[in-house]
């Protein structure tokens, strides 16, 4: 197992800008690899469920190494506990000198749900991450790692 020392935003944004490099250079081979690991991160390490109940996906067209562009919906609920509608937000990552990231929500703040979903994206995005050579998977570390 290879500890890497980056944060899943940075990791996540530099496979997308990988991906584009292939693109560019006809790379089909490494092309394929980078969607995987892109396609893994966001599945099984950004929000899923807690109201985010279809999951995090990432929009390629739209992302590259200094934007990310992430989409999902949230599922309300009303003052009885029971589901009453949906709306479809954005969350828009782009780097920044005085922190980490830049992180806005689009969308409807129905609820003022925007300030909970800017919470967990930002949560899940500053995780460390290892890579795990023998599943070729990024996992989370678990403990805590100083910059």
């Amino acid at each position: 197992m290879t500890t890497m020392n980056t944060k899943l935003y940075a990791t996540l944004a530099s496979l997308v800008q990988a991906r584009l490099n292939c693109i560019k250079s006809k790379n089909a081979e490494w092309l394929i690899k980078h969607e995987q690991s892109i396609v893994q991160i966001v599945k099984d390490l950004l929000p899923s469920g807690s109201g985010i109940d279809c999951g995090t996906k990432i929009d390629l067209d739209a992302s590259n190494g200094e934007k990310l562009v992430l989409t999902f919906c949230y599922h309300h609920m009303n003052e009885h506990g029971y589901y009453d509608g949906w709306t479809d937000h954005k969350a828009v990552v782009t780097p920044s000198f005085a922190h980490d990231f830049n992180l806005v929500i689009t969308g409807r703040n129905r609820n003022e749900v925007k300030e909970y979903l800017h919470e967990t994206y930002s949560c899940d995005l500053s995780q460390h991450l290892d890579y795990q050579r023998d599943t070729g998977k990024y996992v989370a570390l678990r403990e805590t790692v100083s910059n």
